[in-house]
């Protein structure tokens, strides 16, 4: 119990003095807003554990915990995060429409996307390509949106 403890206050103090700094360097040299940075960078950089636990689970255990392992941090990050944000936020958080109908539309376009692939439960290299595509078109969209 004290070992997971210790895991949740070293990432937040490696998060805290080295990941969210870089990441304002980042967003001041490329110019992109604090809405851009929260959904492209920040996004990324907190789903990396998952990219690099579904990646050992595939191709070094060979097992299926890839699919189970994102999908139940997507859940996670939708539910448990934004719930604790909004307990532990110092001020009144002001939402507009537009960010949650944005980026819940790209989020079930990608799931759509996910099930009609994962039908045959084999995930093709086209399928692959198609899946980092609507990635990067959800990228793009952010950049000039």
């Amino acid at each position: 119990m004290f070992g997971m403890l210790y895991m949740f206050i070293s990432l937040a103090i490696v998060c805290d003095e080295f990941f969210v700094p870089a990441l304002g360097v980042i967003t001041d040299r490329l110019e992109i807003s604090d809405d851009v940075a929260g959904a492209t960078f920040m996004a990324a950089g907190g789903s990396a554990p998952e990219l690099f636990t579904s990646v050992i689970g595939v191709f070094v255990s060979h097992s299926n915990v890839g699919i189970g392992t994102i999908v139940g941090s997507a859940v996670f990050n939708i539910l448990f995060v934004i719930g604790m944000c909004a307990i532990f936020s110092r001020e009144i958080l002001n939402l507009t429409w537009w960010p949650l109908f944005r980026d819940v539309s790209f989020y079930i376009i990608g799931l759509i996307m996910l099930i009609i692939f994962f039908l045959d439960n084999y995930i093709s290299y086209f399928e692959s390509i198609g899946l980092l595509s609507c990635y990067i078109s959800y990228v793009t969209f952010m950049k000039f949106n």
